[in-house]
């Protein structure tokens, strides 16, 4: 499909009740599509946050649009958010070390490019610590700082060793043995059960 189609399409899959933060809507976005603001309307649907949430198809069909406009961070978030219906997502609240006390001193990529270990809780069968990894998105920033704080979002690897995961619980990012950050828990919301064909 061309990137009309895939927006047209993408934007058949939204509910009416789904909006921006600054209310717009998928009419006020029908409104960029049929006078050929393509760009536009991309962005404005990858916006929409109030509402149910969209479809994988959704995702998938922005992604393939933001790739044809060669807009890297647009694609890179709509297969960001494919990866979070499918393996979920975690929201943390991370607070990386101070740069005295941390081996880190560079800025950590905001898309998703890390993929830390977590202490979850979870133990080894000698009874010393098993960790997990997910990948790491850092909301509305490009990069976290070295000894910065930041509301992150976590894709889980493997989604079933999160699952006893819950807003409140503090655990900790680690690149090494040394602890590199500490986060706490604000959403959890478990991968979206795939929908057979037919």
């Amino acid at each position: 499909m061309d990137v009309p189609e895939l927006l047209v399409s993408a934007s058949l899959l939204v509910p009416e009740e789904a909006a921006t933060e600054n209310d717009i809507t998928v009419r006020d976005i029908w409104d960029h599509l049929v006078h050929d603001e393509w760009e536009i309307a991309l962005g404005l649907l990858e916006e929409l946050r109030q509402g149910p949430p969209l479809p994988l198809a959704f995702w998938e069909e922005l992604a393939d649009a933001a790739e044809q406009f060669r807009l890297e961070r647009s694609a890179a978030w709509c297969h960001w958010r494919c990866s979070e219906i499918r393996n979920g997502v975690i929201r943390a609240d991370l607070a990386l070390r101070p740069v005295a006390e941390a081996r880190r001193t560079t800025p950590i990529s905001g898309r998703g490019v890390l993929r830390p270990m977590w202490d979850i809780g979870h133990r080894s069968p000698t009874g010393g610590r098993a960790v997990d990894i997910a990948a790491l998105w850092v909301e509305e920033m490009p990069c976290l700082e070295a000894g910065g704080r930041a509301t992150v979002r976590l894709v889980p690897l493997t989604p079933a060793r999160w699952a006893h995961v819950e807003p409140g619980r503090r655990i900790t990012m680690h690149e090494d043995r040394s602890v590199a950050g500490t986060a706490v828990v604000l959403e959890v919301h478990r991968p979206v059960p795939a929908v057979p064909p037919g």
